[in-house]
C-alpha cells in the first residue's frame, strides 16, 4: 500500500533506525518508545491486522516472534525479561494497519497492560 507507513519504510522511504533486515522482515526502533528497548517487528508483505493473516502465513509470524527473541538476546534483554506484543484493530491500540510485533524491554514491565 503507497500510504502505509510501515511499507514506506521498508521500502526506505521514510527513515528509521533499522536494527535487523532481511528478504522477509525489518525491524526499526519505535519512535515512540515505551521501554528502554522498544523495537516494531514487520513483514515486509503488507498484511493489514491479524485477522488478515491465512494459514499460509504461520510461518511469517513465527518468524517474526523468532527474530524478537534473537533482537532481545543482542540487547541482553532476554535473561532479565521483555514483553512482545500484537495489537489487532484500533480498540486494542493499533494506530498502523500493517501488522506488527512490538518488542519491549529493558525495564521493569507491569501487568495488566494497558
Amino acid at each position: 500500500m503507497s500510504d502505509c507507513l510501515f511499507c514506506r519504510i521498508v521500502k526506505g522511504e521514510v527513515s528509521a533506525t533499522i536494527v535487523y533486515e532481511d528478504e522477509t522482515l525489518v525491524a526499526f526502533e519505535d519512535i515512540s518508545p515505551r521501554a528502554p528497548t522498544h523495537v516494531l517487528i514487520v513483514p515486509r508483505q503488507h498484511v493489514e491486522t491479524l485477522n488478515d493473516l491465512t494459514p499460509n502465513d504461520k510461518e511469517l509470524v513465527g518468524e517474526m516472534i523468532w527474530r524478537s527473541a534473537a533482537i532481545a538476546k543482542e540487547r541482553g534483554i532476554a535473561d532479565s525479561g521483555y514483553r512482545t506484543v500484537f495489537n489487532c484493530n484500533r480498540g486494542a491500540g493499533q494506530t498502523v494497519f500493517h501488522i506488527h510485533l512490538h518488542l519491549l524491554g529493558g525495564r521493569a514491565l507491569t501487568w495488566p497492560p494497558g
